[in-house]
Formats: structure tokens, sequence, C-alpha cells
């Protein structure tokens, strides 16, 4: 009997083992299907709107196309967009790799590579000669695109990877260094490729962002929960920040038996830097 009940049990095991190995595969597969998606509305986006209108993204792509414009103009070189943008990535996926996780940079670099190679691979649509029409729709798709990419644990590369890296392990507000990134961008673009262009890719970014912003940013939430012995001097600092208040719970140390405050609040995402930052002044 006891030999009996011994088998069914590891039987059972072997059977909980297949089952969430079937279901993590099935996870898996779903992400790189979604990550593929993203990446064939990046590459239509970029054939279609970015390359007539003559518009430069932000981050890596921007800087990529970039590069084979002044190649082409100045060398009258047709450099791949793959070569380009795998050397611009090389290090940031780097730093994905060994400072952000493993599979998220995987996951990032299949985005990556298939969104180079269908960019070298599908053919350029011309869907409108409205240089705005081609801002506020090719923003659009574009953070649709990156939207997608993100709510499957991945990046569209660049920047990207850098900015996770400050933000999770530094604690560092990463807004404004993208927003100079991008910036540095645009006006190379409009010194040596004339200032319209450059202006209407303001347009095309500011799309993008809000975008992102509706679809991933907006429902992305922290959950804090801060020990600390100025309880309302961080609960002041958090209410500031995010227009909302705390819960302030009594504990015990459980070592020194001593009585300590924590503070609770669910915050968005995107505010975690600051935050912390306050709150690290205070106390």
């Amino acid at each position: 009997m006891e030999e009996r009940f011994l088998w069914y049990n590891h039987t059972m095991e072997q059977t909980d083992k297949r089952e969430k190995r079937k279901k993590a595969l099935k996870t898996d597969a779903r992400r790189i299907i979604l990550i593929l998606v993203a990446s064939v509305i990046m590459a239509l986006n970029i054939n279609t709107f970015v390359h007539t209108g003559g518009l430069y993204p932000g981050g890596a792509t921007g800087l990529t196309v970039l590069i084979q414009r002044v190649a082409e103009m100045y060398f009258n070189i047709a450099l791949p967009y793959t070569v380009i943008n795998v050397i611009l990535n090389a290090v940031p996926f780097y730093i994905g790799l060994r400072y952000v996780g493993k599979k998220f940079a995987l996951y990032s670099l299949v985005c990556i590579m298939a969104t180079n190679l269908l960019v070298d691979i599908l053919p350029s649509y011309v869907v409108t000669y409205d240089t705005l029409l081609i801002s506020i729709f090719g923003g659009l798709l574009n953070g649709v695109a990156i939207s997608l990419c993100l709510r499957q644990n991945a990046t569209t590369g660049g920047t990207d990877f850098i900015a996770l890296w400050l933000a999770n392990k530094k604690g560092m507000d990463t807004f404004n260094m993208v927003l100079g990134f991008n910036a540095v961008i645009l006006v190379a673009a409009g010194l040596i490729f004339g200032w319209d262009k450059a202006l209407y890719s303001i347009i095309y970014q500011f799309v993008s962002t809000q975008v992102l912003h509706v679809l991933y940013t907006r429902y992305m939430k922290s959950t804090l929960l801060i020990v600390t012995q100025e309880p309302y001097a961080v609960n002041d600092v958090i209410q500031d920040i995010t227009n909302h208040s705390t819960t302030i719970l009594r504990g015990e140390g459980g070592f020194e038996q001593e009585g300590q405050a924590v503070v609770y609040s669910v915050i968005n995402a995107n505010a975690k830097a600051k935050v912390l930052r306050a709150v690290r002044e205070v106390d």
C-alpha cells in the first residue's frame, strides 16, 4: 500500500511538472508571437510613414535613420538598416543582458532583429504625402508597437535598455535623459536636412508618447511598503508627488521588538523613481 501511495505521488508530481512546462511553453509562444506582431507594425511604420515623411523617430531607430540619410546624401552609400541598428544596439543589449534580466534581453533581441530584417525586406508603401497626417498616424502606430512589446516584458531596444537599467538599479528618473537624446537627434537632423522635418518629427514623437501613456504606462502600478520612523513626512512627500494619500500601519521589528511604522501606497510606476528619491531625502 505504501509503495502504491509513493508511486501515485510520484506520478502526480510528474504530471504537474508536465502541465507547468506546457503552460510555460504556451506563455512563451504567445509572447513571441505578440512581439513579432509588434515588429511587423514597427517595420511597416518605418517603411511607410517614417521614410515617406522624412521623419526621425526617437532612440536607436531615429539615429539609424539619420545615419542612413547622411550616408546616402554625402557619400552616396545605401547602408542597410539592420547593420547600423545592430551596431547601435550592441552596448545597450549587453547592459540589458547583464543588469536588467536575461529573459527580458533575449525577448528584446527577438523584437530588434525581427524589426531590422523586416525593414530591409518589406517594400515601402506611400499612403499619403501629407506630412502632418504622416506624423500623427506614424506616431500612433509607433506607440502601439512599443506598448505591445512592453506588455510582453520586452523592448524595441536602444535607449530603453539604458533607461530601464538606470531606473531599476540607480533609482534615476530617465525621462529627461531619453528626451535629451531624442532632442540631440532632432537638432542634428534639423541642421543637416532642414527644420521642417525635424519639427514634424516632434509631433510624431509626441503622439507616440501619448499612445504609450494610454496603452501601457497609465495602467502600470507599483506597491510601496516603506518601513520608517518618519511616517507622516513620508506620507507628505508621496502626497505632494502623486496627489493621493497613504495608509500608515503600525508594526514591530522582529529582531529588536521596537515599534515601527509602515507606509503603504500604490502609485503609478512612472512616478516610482521620483517618489523613492523624495522619500530618501526625508528619511
